[in-house]
């Protein structure tokens, strides 16, 4: 091992090293000087670089929503202050049983409130059939059945209001009937598992008789949905969509004024199965002949927030135009039609039509209808024939409104199929002359 080298002290002015301790050397930094060395790094890390606030904001909002699809999906409900919102109308006073409602503001994105125009309202109503077509319950059906098990009656029913009867164990029967006070007063959490095995039965329609749907709660009709929506096939699922879903949803709207947050997410869930959707809740709502503004505006919201496969919906679009008119129908073709989808020429044709079929109409249309006929027009005016845009300019004359007429005309008239289908009789006529 190499011996220390000695540090030298350098000699000051005036003094030797002798006379001066090292203290007095450090304070006059005479010997002892720092060097002035900074290091400089050339390395350059991308990974040391910060996410910025709009990033960070980003991230953490995706972790909030995913965070509350899986409350969501395991009904967990936070308990969180939310903030009243105003409504279409005061209307009566909800008990109790439906502060369910108050949902913490994750899923507000998916809810509103929707305004409703008392002349729009008014002007519907001339519109619905004077005769509406009375809805069947999942209770009525079952009473049907156990009128005709008693008197013997041997009748061959369709498959769409059949229900396959069995005689019922009474601990079976008790059972279910204890699970009914469970869903009538069900908030979140999980449900028993008697009830998520029903839709694996053979006469499952029988046993949800037992736990009477109609006086479950909203929470309860939600996450029944999800179950029996996820469980079933199209056609059984359009079986619970039309005899149980669809009429909680049309009383809840007429006594309340609004929708149930719980039962909006039921319906949202119910697009899972479109086509049950479509045959189940949609087409019997257009149907009933006295659907209401407020019921369509509602229904018709869902409709515009969600993906839908475009063969239900050109499906859907073709039946409702096929349809006696009834003033929500304008309402759906619309929302339908603003999805901006690629439609088969026969469903074009078909709504061709049925806006032609009121150019002898006497009645003052509403301007739902004008609202329908101009969307219709400003995203199909390139499909449609020149024949058909010239009996629509002559529907143009017969009904009118002054604001949305001129805008149909300007569409119809810019459409580009219409120049070139002109400009090639017109080439064909000069190559005849």
């Amino acid at each position: 091992m190499g011996k220390a080298k000695k540090v030298k002290v350098s000699k000051t002015e005036g003094e030797t090293d002798k006379t001066q301790t090292l203290a007095d050397q450090i304070l006059t930094d005479k010997s002892v000087k720092l060097r002035g060395r900074t290091k400089i790094r050339n390395r350059k890390d991308e990974d040391d670089s910060y996410v910025d606030d709009k990033l960070s904001k980003k991230i953490l909002e995706q972790a909030r929503l995913q965070q509350a699809e899986l409350e969501e999906e395991h009904g967990i409900i936070r308990a969180q202050p939310v903030k009243k919102k105003t409504t279409l109308d005061t209307g009566p006073p909800r008990d109790e049983s439906d502060s369910d409602n108050d949902l913490p503001s994750d899923n507000e994105e998916f809810y509103e409130d929707i305004e409703v125009d008392e002349g729009d309202e008014k002007a519907l109503q001339m519109f619905m059939s004077n005769e509406p077509v009375k809805q069947r319950t999942l209770a009525d059906i079952i009473m049907e059945k156990i009128t005709e098990k008693k008197t013997e009656v041997q009748t061959q029913m369709s498959d769409n209001a059949s229900v396959n009867m069995q005689q019922l164990d009474e601990r079976v029967v008790s059972m279910y009937k204890s699970i009914r006070q469970i869903l009538q007063k069900y908030r979140s959490g999980k449900l028993p598992k008697a009830f998520k095995v029903i839709p694996n039965l053979q006469n499952w329609e029988q046993i949800l008789y037992l736990t009477e749907p109609e006086t479950w709660s909203a929470a309860s009709m939600y996450q029944a949905t999800r179950i029996f929506a996820s469980n079933l096939n199209a056609k059984m699922a359009q079986r619970f969509f039309n005899l149980v879903l669809f009429p909680r949803i049309r009383d809840d709207i007429a006594e309340f004024k609004r929708l149930n947050f719980h039962l909006y997410m039921a319906v949202r869930k119910s697009l899972f199965k479109p086509a049950a959707f479509f045959k189940g809740i949609l087409l019997p709502l257009c149907e009933s002949g006295n659907c209401t503004l407020r019921e369509a505006v509602i229904v018709a919201s869902i409709l515009a927030k969600n993906s839908i496969p475009m063969l239900h919906s050109a499906a859907a679009i073709l039946k409702i135009a096929e349809m006696d008119y009834n003033g929500a129908n304008s309402i759906f073709l619309r929302t339908l039609l603003d999805k901006k989808y690629a439609l088969p020429f026969r469903v074009i044709d078909a709504v061709v039509f049925h806006f032609l079929s009121f150019t002898k109409d006497k009645r003052l249309l509403p301007v739902l209808w004008h609202q329908s006929l101009l969307t219709f027009v400003q995203r199909y005016k390139e499909d449609i024939s020149c024949e058909q845009c010239e009996a629509l300019m002559d529907l143009l004359r017969a009904q009118t409104h002054e604001q949305i007429t001129p805008e149909i005309r300007r569409e119809l008239l810019n459409s580009k199929r219409r120049d070139l289908e002109i400009g090639e009789s017109s080439a064909g006529a000069m190559a005849l002359q």
